[in-house]
């Protein structure tokens, strides 16, 4: 199995759609999950739920303590074991929903990168995977059933602006970049989360830390977080209730009170990998068994800082009073 080395660009994908798919190959995207059953995210059959707006306002406070950081490692990127010391902060409670971006944008008239290289130059736009040629029309009329660049694909129509689907508020926004991330987070009075903040938040409220897919699955093999059941990609048994993302706070909150912290969207965090790319934390919805095992509080993956996907994410943290 070819092991994932993500270094995505818009840049990287102007080309025709046959050299965008095999970059995508070669460089293991699909370990990456950077994927997307564009069918399985229209809200149809979708279970009513969602953290009310008042709990998407919510922040929980992380006291401070130590961890084992990268805890029961799968993939070399993780590293290995070591007790680190992380000071107190506050945590929001659930993803950035679709809602919450809305009111930045409406208030600051703010452009996201996904729309902005739309409007610069016709042949970008933000990644998107479809299950069915119907789903995704590319640049040039033709369809394809793999990875593209779709043009108009954005926080407000994930599958591209030739697709009737608009995006569900209580879903968690998408086509995000790290900018994009940013900015909102200077408009909300917070910041994005370390590496090590995020993972020390996601590991206290596991339910065994003894298994490593514990913030996923339950003792009896039952999904408790939004990851894809079946064999990636060809079939998503939607058993945990969902092909795609989920409203922010459908599924049960961890130990301490934070909901999807594993599954559902990958987060921005503000750890940098190298100078062109942050790591991202907790997995996707396109998270398998056979595939990608990263719906793990230690597992991290590096995304360029100028790129979007459809299952890219963010939530936000902030100082206590105890910690200024």
């Amino acid at each position: 199995m070819l092991q994932p080395k993500p270094n995505l660009t818009r840049t990287s994908y102007k080309t025709n759609a046959n050299t965008f798919l095999a970059q995508f190959s070669r460089l293991g995207i699909v370990c990456l999950c950077l994927a997307f059953q564009a069918c399985s995210n229209n809200g149809e059959g979708e279970q009513l739920c969602s953290a009310s707006l008042a709990e998407q306002d919510e922040y929980v406070t992380i006291p401070q303590g130590d961890f084992i950081m990268s805890a029961l490692p799968m993939y070399t990127e993780e590293g290995s074991p070591s007790r680190v010391t992380v000071q107190t902060f506050e945590i929001q409670a659930t993803e950035v929903s679709n809602s919450q971006f809305g009111e930045f944008v409406t208030a600051t008239s703010y452009v996201t990168d996904a729309e902005r290289s739309r409007q610069v130059a016709e042949e970008e736009g933000s990644a998107v995977f479809a299950s069915s040629s119907a789903d995704v029309t590319m640049d040039d009329e033709s369809t394809i059933d793999q990875w593209s660049l779709v043009k108009g694909a954005t926080w407000r129509k994930p599958l591209g602006s030739n697709h009737a689907f608009t995006a569900n508020p209580d879903h968690p926004t998408v086509h995000v970049s790290l900018r994009d991330a940013r900015a909102y987070a200077q408009w909300a009075g917070g910041r994005l989360p370390t590496e090590l903040e995020w993972e020390y938040a996601a590991s206290l409220g596991l339910p065994d830390t003894s298994r490593a897919d514990s913030g996923a699955y339950d003792t009896k093999g039952d999904p408790i977080a939004n990851t894809w059941q079946g064999v990636f990609p060809i079939i998503d048994s939607g058993k945990d209730g969902f092909k795609g993302s989920s409203p922010v706070g459908c599924f049960p909150p961890s130990k301490i009170g934070l909901y999807d912290m594993i599954g559902n969207v990958w987060e921005w965090t503000d750890t940098p990998s190298s100078q062109t790319t942050h790591l991202i934390k907790g997995g996707s919805f396109l998270c398998a068994n056979n595939f990608c095992k990263r719906y793990r509080a230690a597992a991290r993956q590096s995304q360029d800082i100028d790129f979007s996907t459809n299952h890219i994410g963010f939530r936000l943290v902030r100082a206590t009073d105890s910690s200024l």
